[in-house]
C-alpha cells in the first residue's frame, strides 16, 4: 500500500507539473481575417451609365460615350478610380477609404490628380445611397433635403 501510495503521489505531482499551455489566437492571423472579410463592393467595377432624377424618380438615363472609361476598385477598406476621356488631356483618379452602413456609401478621399486634388480641398467626404444588385452598383446622390439628383452605375468587371 506504501508502494501504491508512492506510485500515486508521483503521477499527481508530475501531472500538476504538467501545465497546459493555452494557445492563444495569433493576433496577426486575426487581423488579417478582419481586412480579408469580403464586401459586397470589393473587386472592380466600370462605369456603364447615369440616371437623372426627378421627384424621385428616373427620368433620364444614357450610357458612357464610346471610348470613355472609368474603373472603380475596391479592397476591404480602400477605394481607387480614375477616369479616361478620350478627348481630354485632364488625368482624374482619386484615392482613400470607404465604409457602407447599410445603403450608404461613405468615401473619404486622401489624395487624387491634380484637378481632383482641387475638389478634396473644398470637399474629401462624398456620401452616396448605395443600391448593390449582384454584379451591379448604384451610387446615387443625394440633395441636402434627401432627395436623389443623379447615379453612377456600374457592372462588376473582376
Amino acid at each position: 500500500m506504501k508502494a501504491a501510495m508512492s506510485l500515486l503521489l508521483i503521477m499527481l505531482l508530475i501531472f500538476s507539473c504538467n501545465s497546459k499551455t493555452e494557445k492563444k489566437p495569433d493576433e496577426s492571423a486575426v487581423e488579417l481575417s478582419k481586412v480579408t472579410t469580403k464586401t459586397q463592393l470589393e473587386g472592380a467595377w466600370e462605369l456603364v451609365g447615369y440616371y437623372n432624377y426627378m421627384d424621385n424618380k428616373v427620368t433620364d438615363s444614357f450610357s458612357t460615350s464610346i471610348g470613355y472609361r472609368q474603373v472603380k476598385m475596391y479592397t476591404p477598406t480602400k477605394v481607387m478610380w480614375s477616369k479616361h476621356i478620350p478627348r481630354d488631356s485632364t488625368e482624374w483618379f482619386g484615392y482613400g477609404s470607404y465604409t457602407v452602413d447599410g445603403n450608404e456609401l461613405t468615401e473619404i478621399l486622401e489624395y487624387g490628380s491634380e484637378m481632383m486634388s482641387k475638389i478634396i480641398e473644398e470637399k474629401k467626404e462624398f456620401k452616396h445611397e448605395l443600391i448593390i444588385n449582384g454584379d451591379s452598383f448604384s451610387q446615387i446622390e443625394i440633395d441636402e433635403d434627401g432627395n436623389r439628383i443623379y447615379a453612377e452605375n456600374y457592372k462588376r468587371i473582376e
